[in-house]
């Protein structure tokens, strides 16, 4: 499956009544990069530190994450989203809603935070333009 391929759900969606999202997933091979801690612009020689995710599947309000190490609830962390064959990723702050264990690491639930300062009304055209190719 190439990066801009998509299709409804995914073939491990939980229960319904498991599943708290109110919008349609897509599943995507994307990636996702998170700064979980950021330099101090006065301290050339410490780098952020950044975790990259796999995506599993997107929405417009959120993301499911495939990741190699465990977020804390209710952290808020910029992203960078890297989807299909848009050129630039997807600035975007998002809060992380659960987080549990699975075979190859950790699955995340992320909601995406509404703000100014980010690619939030891109992000809510591309998912929207990608539900229509469907």
């Amino acid at each position: 499956m190439a990066d801009n391929d998509y299709s409804f759900g995914t073939r491990s969606d939980p229960p319904a009544d498991k599943d708290n999202r109110a919008d349609y997933r897509l599943t995507a091979r994307a990636r996702a990069i998170l700064e979980l801690e950021s330099g101090l612009p006065e301290e050339a020689e410490f780098e952020a530190r950044e975790l990259v995710c796999g995506i599993r599947d997107i929405s417009a309000s959120g993301l499911c994450l495939s990741s190699g190490e465990p977020l804390s609830l209710d952290a808020l962390l910029p992203a960078r989203v890297f989807l299909g064959n848009h050129e630039e990723p997807f600035g975007l702050m998002v809060e992380v809603v659960w987080c549990r264990p699975n075979e190859s690491g950790f699955l995340v639930g992320v909601r995406i935070i509404e703000s100014d300062e980010t690619a939030y009304v891109e992000w809510m055209e591309a998912v929207a333009s990608a539900m229509a190719q469907d």
